[in-house]
Formats: structure tokens, sequence, C-alpha cells
């Protein structure tokens, strides 16, 4: 989350194909710790821990809280999930905090009208959305269940930021990952930006832990960067 979009051969593709695919595991609550590195203007490590509950009414949440102590960042996406491995977002908060400033984002999905409505800085708006958008944490957990089904190109749009986008994902192989909790063969996945990006982001889900992210790096514009490896797993029945 410096360089342009890496061309793999296609061979490469050739482990992933769909039938491989899990059409009917449900999803699983878990908790997962990560060691973090990240990069908001001042270097910092710490953990960060994400957890993704089901919920009494039928609902879930998956949040994500990485701090240390200069800096936090923490986001949680509320939503449905559907029998077709479809995740619904219903809402999304992002908060973060470096060195006493703070910025804090909203979005609120109303499915009835198509529409979302987002608030920064006490400003809202709102602007129509197709089916299946998603948010910028909820796309994650739509991107595993898509490995999970045999694809290895997907494309979501995402409200960001007041603005509706397009992410695209394609797998680019596969490798073997050491992380603090073990070594795992992991999908690399690719956000493809184009062949003239100056941002990047990769992700490795590993197969073993039902597409579990391991491992993630992202590199903005501007230098900032932001990386995940996994420390520890909890998984629960939901």
């Amino acid at each position: 989350m410096r360089t342009g979009v890496t061309t793999l051969l296609a061979s490469c593709l050739l482990a992933f194909t769909p039938a491989q695919a899990d059409t009917t595991a449900p999803l699983t609550p878990f908790k997962a710790v990560y060691t973090t590195a990240f990069d908001l203007g001042v270097s910092l490590s710490g953990e960060a821990i994400r957890q993704l509950k089901s919920q009494d009414n039928g609902r879930w949440t998956f949040s994500s809280e990485a701090s240390s102590m200069m800096a936090g960042i923490s986001e949680i996406t509320r939503f449905e999930y559907h029998p077709t491995r479809i995740i619904k977002p219903l809402s999304y908060r992002y908060k973060r905090k470096v060195l006493g400033k703070s910025r804090k984002a909203t979005i609120d999905f109303d499915w009835s009208k198509g529409s979302v409505t987002t608030v920064v800085k006490d400003q809202p708006w709102k602007m129509q959305i197709p089916e299946a958008t998603q948010d910028k944490l909820s796309y994650q957990l739509q991107l595993r269940l898509d490995l999970m089904a045999g694809k290895t190109e997907m494309h979501y749009a995402v409200a960001d930021g007041g603005k509706l986008k397009e992410y695209r994902f394609k797998v680019t192989g596969e490798e073997e990952i050491d992380t603090p909790y073990g070594r795992y063969m992991a999908i690399r996945v690719i956000r493809d930006r184009g062949e003239d990006a100056d941002r990047e982001t990769l992700i490795w889900f590993a197969p073993e832990l039902d597409y579990l992210i391991i491992r993630l790096e992202q590199t903005e514009s501007d230098g900032k960067t932001y990386a995940l490896l996994l420390k520890n797993l909890e998984t629960t029945t939901p």
C-alpha cells in the first residue's frame, strides 16, 4: 500500500486452477496477529491485530488495528455475507493518529438507494454505487473468497475517499514465505495499477490457512510504506 508492475510468465498461474477451488467453505472467525512496519512520515514498528467476528444478528465485523508508541491505524468494516460468496459491506470506519495528529473517515452504505455517505472532517457527501461495491477493508475478504473459488484475476468497485475507484488484482505466482508463525507456500497477488504506476501493493495468501493473508507490503507514491507479517493465528467455529 515504486516500481511498475512486474510482468511474470503465464506459466506461474498453472498451479492455481479452478479444479482446486473450494466453493462450499463458510467464513471462519479468526484473530490474527502480525508484526508491522510502517512509515507515516516517521518510521515505526509494532503489532497489528486483525479479527473477523460473527454477530448475533447474522452480520459480521472485520477489524484491523496497528499501533506503536507514536502512531496507530484502526479500520473496521461491518458487513453481510451471502451464500453466493459475496461480501456486502454496511459501514466502514477509519482512524489514523500520528504524533498527536489524527484523521477520521466514515462510510455508510444504503443498499436500498444504491448509495454511500462518506464523512471526512465532519463534511458528509453522498454518491451512487453499483452492486457489489466494497470498502477499503471488505475487499480484502472478497479477494480471499475469490481466490478460494479459483479466480486469478479480480476487480472490485471500492468506495474510497469519497470516490468510486476500481481495484484490480492478479495472481502472479506462488512463493514460500517465512513468518514467525511458520513457513507456508503462498499465492502472490499484486494490485494492478498499470505499467507506469508509482504505487505498489503485494499480498501473499496461504491456501493451507484458508487463504489468510500472511504477508502484505504496500508502498505509496510519496514513499510511505506499510507491511504486515503473520505472527500468530487463532480460529473459532462460526
